[in-house]
């Protein structure tokens, strides 16, 4: 009941956050398109030239009891990780979550370059997406990463939660082909919203993953809950007529002892 309440709260926050994080994606998508942005130098458009280094923001919850949760989205970038590494990529990971460090320390401590826990400890809030993003931008600006994804858990209800991975640097830019014939006059110009933008359009599309992940993981807590609840209560169930039957045979062997030594006197 209590993870019932807490799951529709965060399936509306969510749900709130969808519409803002795709328009911000389609704005951004659009400016983009412009001739003058297409020659851009911007970090965020261009990456830094190449494509050696991957870094995977790894998000999960910082408490266990919800079921494959966290699982599937380790056992994602376990497969990202290999994907990268057969193509001769390095890879880097940072573990948002304590679940995430706890899981991938063993066979992946080398690749671990940080770690953030309690993110949304009461709820999650825009200032825990500004946290995340520094410490991404923080490993770009210092030029030890050349491409970032984020993996996180997409909410589609509480029984089902889609993996999903989605890079934010450099933007992966979406044509939309109504708009190639359109011409925009910008003030002040392009390059100047972008630099403006940008930046910004990273910290709410990590800001929309982790109010899916929160949405998930306590969709996912609820079923793991219910779901120990009814195995307790079919484990309950098959204890008791066991009892019961044991009982049931220790008295019928015990009336058969007194009624035969009845019959011997």
């Amino acid at each position: 009941m209590v993870s019932a309440a807490k799951l529709r709260r965060a399936k509306e926050r969510a749900e709130a956050s969808r519409p803002y994080a795709e328009k911000m994606a389609a704005i951004v998508s659009s400016l983009t398109t412009s001739q003058s942005a297409k020659t851009s130098s911007n970090k965020f458009l261009v990456g830094t030239g190449k494509s050696d280094i991957h870094l995977i923001v790894v998000m999960t919850s910082d408490r266990g009891l919800c079921g494959a949760f966290n699982g599937s989205i380790t056992r994602a970038t376990k497969r990202k990780i290999a994907e990268l590494r057969k193509d001769d990529k390095e890879v880097k990971l940072l573990c948002v979550g304590k679940k995430a460090y706890e899981l991938l320390k063993g066979d992946y401590s080398k690749y671990i370059v940080g770690r953030i826990s309690d993110i949304g400890k009461k709820q999650v809030n825009y200032i825990d997406a500004e946290h995340v993003t520094r410490e991404v931008l923080k490993l770009f600006d210092a030029g030890s990463i050349d491409i970032v994804h984020i993996v996180y858990n997409h909410f589609k209800s509480a029984i089902s939660q889609v993996v999903t991975f989605q890079q934010i640097i450099p933007l992966q830019v979406k044509e939309d082909a109504s708009l190639s014939n359109l011409a925009y006059e910008f003030e002040p110009d392009e390059e100047e919203i972008l630099t403006d933008l940008l930046p910004r359009n990273v910290t709410i599309q990590v800001y929309k993953a982790l109010l899916e992940n929160a949405a998930s993981e306590q969709g996912a807590r609820m079923t793991a809950m219910d779901n120990a609840t009814r195995n307790a209560g079919d484990m309950i169930g098959k204890l008791t007529l066991k009892y019961n039957r044991t009982r049931q045979a220790t008295i019928t062997k015990e009336l058969i002892e007194i009624i035969s030594g009845a019959e011997a006197l």
